[in-house]
């Protein structure tokens, strides 16, 4: 058994001696008050506080090895979601998106214990998860995203982001001076905005990678991730067939070259776990093989639930056994 507290230790002990105290007060004053008056109730609410107490101390257990990272790292996702992230040209059939998600899962694993955020980009670039160091957060995240709706798309810059990004940058590195963070890009280089794209700013990135997905020969989109959509149209054609979408690789080897971060082409062929190497790590350091952990928090905070809907149900009954009983009084 491991622990992993989201407060510090010393907050957690005097909330829990708090609950202690609080709970043996309210019962010895009830009993004092009313002799045969329940108890129960106080000593409910005090357990199930002292649940989530223990669900904040994040126990765990041992479970083999896996590779983690410095905690000291910041980990930022630059996520391509344009409609064009919906061409099925990745390891055959599946969607671009879909590699990205199974790499971005692939890098997260890798890098245990850093803290990583999540930027999307189509018409507009947007922070999906600020730094967190929960990983559970980032999967859940990369989940639900989907590339945005054909009938949406208004065109998109393959560098729109990049503001956001430096802002993002600049302002982990001005909470903390000196703490290295790793930038992945993930797209597929197509800008179909009519202005050029602008320049990534590389400055406070330590390394990271420039990930390119697609196919020279391009893949067809549906207009939406909804089962059974139709195929988007080639607005540029009068026959009226579908729109192929192709990867810019060399777009996507100018936006690495401005982050001084290696590009890699990733087709699905390759294994997930293959993403890091050759990446750039600058100044970085990383713990070497460490135990994994099987979160239990869960079960704790379960277990809290569960006694906190007894005060809810105990006013239920008495209110239905107050309802019957008034209804049983003989009317005068």
């Amino acid at each position: 058994m491991s622990f992993a507290p989201i407060l510090p230790w010393p907050v957690l002990v005097l909330a829990g001696f708090g609950i202690l105290i609080l709970t043996v007060w309210t019962v010895v004053r009830q009993r004092g008050t009313r002799p045969q008056g329940p108890v129960r109730p106080a000593a409910v609410r005090g357990a199930a506080v002292v649940l989530l107490l223990v669900a904040a101390m994040r126990p765990g257990l041992i479970d083999g090895q896996s590779v983690s990272a410095s905690s000291e790292i910041d980990v930022f996702f630059v996520v391509d979601t344009s409609t064009s992230m919906a061409a099925e040209d990745y390891r055959g059939t599946e969607t671009r998106l879909a590699g990205v998600k199974q790499d971005v899962a692939a890098v997260a694993r890798e890098l245990a214990g850093a803290k990583f955020s999540l930027i999307t980009f189509d018409s507009k670039a947007t922070v999906r998860m600020p730094l967190t160091q929960d990983a559970t957060a980032l999967q859940t995240a990369m989940t639900t995203l989907q590339p945005q709706r054909a009938r949406y798309a208004s065109g998109s810059s393959v560098t729109i982001a990049a503001q956001l990004l430096k802002d993002r940058l600049d302002a982990a590195q001005k909470q903390h001076p000196g703490r290295p963070a790793l930038v992945f890009y993930a797209g597929d280089g197509e800008n179909t905005s009519a202005e050029p794209p602008t320049p990534m700013d590389a400055s406070n990135i330590a390394g990271g990678a420039v990930l390119g997905y697609g196919t020279g020969e391009g893949g067809r989109m549906r207009e939406s991730a909804d089962g059974g959509a139709a195929y988007v149209k080639d607005r540029g054609s009068d026959t009226g067939q579908d729109a192929v979408s192709r990867i810019d690789e060399a777009q996507l080897g100018r936006i690495a070259d401005q982050l001084h971060v290696p590009y890699a082409h990733r087709t699905g062929g390759e294994p997930t776990s293959d993403v890091l190497r050759g990446v750039q790590w600058g100044n970085l350091t990383t713990t070497g093989d460490g135990p994994g952990r099987v979160e239990l928090y869960w079960l704790f905070a379960l277990a809290a639930f569960l006694l906190a809907m007894h005060e809810p149900l105990r006013h239920f009954f008495e209110l239905v056994n107050l309802r019957r009983s008034l209804r049983k009084e003989p009317t005068p």
